[in-house]
């Protein structure tokens, strides 16, 4: 066991102060490489790519991708995982379709929908911390319960939203010119940042993840630090399934299947070590852009659509084989 002077837990310590000044490592520069040749190719391969419109239609997609990468994130630096946040954006998508029909005022939609989201995370959290589930038993549980939730609330049917209600603004509306989508996504990265790389709650998420009795020596209650992590997950899955239904204009419970292979792919591409005790939001960032520049360039060359998940297995399976020191240290325990 390791002493708990070896875990970073003081912001004091050289990987903190590192962490702290932002300094892009070599992963992430490479990474931004990657993604410039990406709209290179893209850009001589389609005239529309780099069209405004097209550009503002690829970051509008990835926004909820992005909002709950950013808390996956989190969760997998803690040494957990979240596979629930596909089956949590439909179920809130069909919650709130039902509630707009219901004739509630768009706001409380939010609310309660958010609400919501965030019992589902605190679900989530107390099932690995008092019930001492592993993360991915939890969550995999949780997800197969909200999609048949889903199911059994809409019998199979998209539940449509009215289409003059404010709450489909949120998906379709644009601030200052800019879609709202992006703007939410914009917001939620700055809070994940702020909480990441800005608190001793982001210095305690990397320390479990890195070694939890070492954190917990440090006088740190580790079960309420992952009730806090996986509430946040729950808390932007649902600010990411209001965007959906929003921009749907319906609630199905068919949204987000798939969704979660997605976000992990986006995080671990970006370098977050899928072991825990290592993460990066730019990283994170860069990752998700680069799979919805993909996606995008494959819809505008008129490949068929089901190349895109064997890419995206691809791209996952290549990310962790890049994530090669993790790997072989776990091996070797």
């Amino acid at each position: 066991m390791k002493d708990s002077s070896s875990v970073p837990v003081q912001s004091g310590s050289p990987l903190w102060r590192k962490r702290l000044m932002c300094q892009p490592a070599p992963f992430q520069v490479g990474l931004a490489v990657v993604l410039l040749t990406l709209i290179v190719i893209m850009s001589l391969s389609t005239r529309t790519f780099l069209s405004t419109g097209n550009i503002l239609n690829v970051l509008r997609q990835s926004g909820p991708t992005l909002i709950v990468a950013v808390a996956m994130t989190l969760v997998i630096t803690s040494g957990g995982i979240d596979l629930s946040v596909g089956s949590g954006l439909a179920v809130v998508g069909v919650l709130a379709a039902y509630a707009l029909s219901a004739n509630w005022a768009w706001w409380l939609v939010v609310l309660a929908t958010l609400g919501f989201g965030a019992f589902v995370g605190l679900i989530n959290g107390l099932l690995v911390t008092l019930g001492g589930l592993p993360p991915f038993i939890a969550t995999l549980a949780t997800l197969s319960i909200l999609r048949g939730a889903a199911q059994v609330m809409t019998r199979g049917y998209s539940v449509p939203l009215p289409p003059d209600s404010p709450f489909v603004e949120l998906g379709r509306g644009f601030l200052f010119g800019i879609p709202c989508p992006i703007i939410i996504a914009a917001l939620a990265f700055l809070v994940g940042h702020i909480l990441f790389n800005m608190t001793r709650f982001g210095i305690y998420v990397t320390g479990i993840g890195s070694n939890e009795e070492a954190v917990r020596r440090n006088c740190v209650n580790t079960g309420r630090m992952k009730l806090g992590i996986y509430l946040f997950s729950g808390l932007l899955t649902a600010v990411a399934g209001i965007i959906t239904s929003a921009r749907l204009a319906s609630g199905s419970s068919y949204s987000g299947i798939g969704f979660e292979l997605d976000v992990i792919s986006a995080v671990v591409l970006g370098g977050t070590n899928l072991f825990g005790g290592d993460g990066t939001l730019l990283g994170t960032f860069l990752g998700t852009i680069i799979l919805a520049v993909i996606g995008n360039g494959l819809i505008l060359l008129q490949v068929s659509p089901f190349y895109e998940q064997i890419i995206k297995g691809t791209i996952l399976v290549l990310a962790i084989i890049l994530n090669q020191g993790a790997l072989g240290r776990a091996l070797k325990q």
